[in-house]
Formats: C-alpha cells, sequence, structure tokens
C-alpha cells in the first residue's frame, strides 16, 4: 500500500463520518445477509441488525459498543448459525471497548469470556444435552481467543496513541526550552554589546569632565563642581549600567563582553566570510560616510550579518544584495535575495527578533518580508 493511500485511509478513518459511514454499511450487509439466509427467528434478526446498527455511535459514545457485542452473542445463541454481521459487528466491538477502555481489558475478556461460555452451554443444553465431552467446548475457546485478540488490538492502539501524545508533548517542552535559552543567548549577547558600547561612551564622560577641572585654566569654583558632579553622576551610571546589564546575562562568570564590538568597517570582513562558504552577495554604499555613533554602527552590522545567515540557511545558493544609504539623519539598511523566499521565519525565528530589538533599541524599525519580485527582503531604518 503506497504512502498516500495509507495516509488517505486514517484520515478518513479519523473522520467523524467513518462511524455512521461503517456501521450504516454494516447494518445493510446485516440486512441483505438475513434475506439470504431466511432460516431465523425474530430474534436473530433483530440481534444481528442491532450488533452492526449500534456500532454507529461507538465514537461518540463507546459504551454503546457493550450493547453491539451482547446483541451479537444473543443472536448467536437463538440459532445454529453465526452470521458474518454479527461476527464482524462483535469484533469491531469489542476493538471499540478495548480502544476507549471503557474498562479494564482484563474485565472486558473476562467478561466476554463468561458470556461466551454460556453461550457455549446453552449450545450444548440444546443440541447435546446428555453429552459431556470436552470437544463441545471449542466453540467457547474459539469467541474467547477473538475477544481477547480483539480487546489487546484495541487496547494497544490506545497505548500507542497516548505514547505519541506524550512524546508530542515532550518535544514540545524541549523547543520551547529552547527557544527560551536562545532568547536568553539573545539577551547576553545585547547585554555585551551595550556593555561596550554604552559604558565606553559614559566612561569618557566621567574622563573628560574629571580632567576639565585640572586643564581648564580659570575654571570658577562653580564650574569645576559642575564638572565634578557631572564626572560622579557618570561613574555612578557606570555602576548602575553594570548592575543592569547582569541581570541579563545567563552566565555571571562571562568575560566575552570586553572584546571589541565590529562596526561597519568590517562588513568587508562579513561579505568575504559569506563568499568564502559559497554564497553569492554584492554590496552597495550610497550616500556620504560619516561617523556614526558606535551603537548604529554595531546594530548595522548585525543586521547585515544575521540577514545574510538567514540568506544561507533558508536559501542557499541565492544572490544576495546588501545596500547601505547614509542619509542625513538616518542609516538605511537593506538585505535582499532571489531565493524561494522564507515562509515562516518572521514569526518563528529567534535572529529576527533580535534585529528588531536592535533597530527598536535606536528608536528604528525593522521589516522582514517577502520580496516583492520574490525572495526575501529585510529593510531597516536605524536613526543617529
Amino acid at each position: 500500500m503506497s504512502t498516500s493511500l495509507r495516509q488517505r485511509l486514517r484520515t478518513w478513518v479519523a473522520s467523524p463520518f467513518y462511524p455512521w459511514t461503517s456501521g450504516g454499511a454494516l447494518t445493510a450487509f446485516a440486512a441483505v445477509e438475513l434475506l439470504v439466509v431466511p432460516r431465523h427467528s425474530l430474534v436473530i434478526a433483530l440481534g444481528v441488525l442491532l450488533s452492526a446498527a449500534a456500532l454507529a455511535w461507538r465514537r461518540s459514545h463507546p459504551a454503546t459498543a457493550a450493547l453491539s457485542a451482547a446483541a451479537a452473542l444473543v443472536s448467536f445463541a437463538a440459532g445454529t448459525d453465526l452470521y458474518i454481521a454479527a461476527t464482524v459487528s462483535g469484533l469491531m466491538a469489542c476493538y471499540t471497548l478495548g480502544r476507549h477502555r471503557v474498562a479494564h481489558p482484563a474485565l472486558l475478556v473476562g467478561g466476554g469470556s463468561v458470556l461466551s461460555l454460556a453461550v457455549n452451554v446453552w449450545h450444548i443444553v440444546s443440541w447435546h444435552p446428555r453429552s459431556y465431552s470436552l470437544d463441545l467446548l471449542a466453540e467457547w475457546f474459539v469467541l474467547t481467543v477473538a475477544i481477547l485478540a480483539a480487546v489487546s488490538m484495541g487496547d494497544a492502539v490506545r497505548a500507542r496513541e497516548e505514547t505519541q501524545r506524550e512524546r508530542a508533548a515532550a518535544q514540545a517542552r524541549v523547543l520551547a526550552m529552547e527557544r527560551r535559552q536562545a532568547a536568553e543567548a539573545e539577551r547576553a549577547a545585547i547585554a555585551r554589546e551595550l556593555h561596550d558600547v554604552v559604558s565606553h561612551s559614559v566612561s569618557v564622560i566621567a574622563v573628560q569632565a574629571e580632567s576639565a577641572t585640572y586643564t581648564t585654566p580659570d575654571l570658577s569654583p562653580q564650574a569645576r563642581e559642575g564638572f565634578q558632579q557631572i564626572a560622579a553622576s557618570a561613574r555612578a551610571s557606570m555602576t548602575e549600567l553594570r548592575r543592569l546589564l547582569g541581570v541579563l546575562r545567563t552566565d555571571p562568570q562571562d568575560r566575552t563582553g570586553t572584546a571589541p564590538q565590529p562596526t561597519l568597517e568590517a562588513l568587508g570582513d562579513l561579505i568575504a566570510q559569506h563568499r568564502s562558504v559559497g554564497g553569492e552577495v554584492e554590496l552597495r554604499i550610497s550616500g556620504d560616510r560619516v561617523e556614526l555613533p558606535t551603537s548604529c554602527e554595531l546594530s548595522a552590522y548585525r543586521i547585515v550579518q544575521e540577514g545574510l545567515t538567514n540568506v544561507r540557511r533558508h536559501a542557499p545558493g541565492a544572490q544576495a544584495v546588501v545596500e547601505i544609504d547614509y542619509r542625513p539623519d538616518r542609516l538605511a539598511v537593506r538585505i535582499a535575495d532571489d531565493g524561494p523566499g522564507q515562509p515562516g521565519v518572521v514569526h518563528s525565528g529567534h535572529g529576527l527578533a533580535g534585529m528588531q530589538e536592535r533597530a527598536a533599541l535606536l528608536g528604528g524599525k525593522l521589516t522582514a518580508s517577502p520580496g516583492p519580485d520574490g525572495g526575501f527582503l529585510v529593510e531597516a531604518e536605524l536613526p543617529w
């Protein structure tokens, strides 16, 4: 059986119409069988029809399967023939009882075995009132084995589905944990970069304010005191900044934040790295090159880095174009590729979320969506 056909059958069996369709078809078959085999009583006919019709409610009301199994046994006890419709209905009913755990499997099999024994004894009394050979119990043995097989199969299917649900829940928990870890790693990276950028600037303010009190001639006492207050405030801000950034870090022993962070001057190395792994990229720079704040250059570099990473990950072999546009009051960054697009990445990836956070920290904005001519497009505006 092909995979597509097997999948279609599973979809059909899982549909809400399957119990009604199968129950109705089995009831129609039972009616035809009763017409073909006319030697039966009213009890047998009602038992065969009821055992088939009751299966239509087996999914919404699994307990009705017990009625179907009982009706099948009654129809068999009332006559000498075991109808095909009653046999199939009884086995399907036992499967349903085990599948939905209407009762413990041992109780279901035990109860079915006792009822089968009662039917067998009734047949012995009716047909062989003076015979007591163990061979006459073969009917009870066959019925018990059939009930055991049907209930066991239903219980096995139920156990397998529970295992699959537990596995899916465990995978969801692992995925959630990985997402939290990725978010923590991104926060730690942002904390390290903010430490480099902001602490450097604040420390420069403190040093310049304090040195001004010694290097500036004819400085009035009021101005000297003002510079010293600026230096003291800057040092206090540095202490508070380190404390707040420490909250963002996942590893208190992390000391990598002291490493120099890249700027737009390092874009050439980033482009070369992308090409070295087989990527195709073109760098376009427009506008008058001006000296930007360190935070702006660092964010622009990281946005380009993440954009090229996404191209390699989701559109390998695509041609990428990186555009840097120096505008009078802002820096525009654009990363586009001609790949097949990256559906769902905007909502599921932590990289794009981190890019948007970088832009938002500078008061800018970043959008990521499929390009107008195909591929994927990331656009950012970073005020400075």
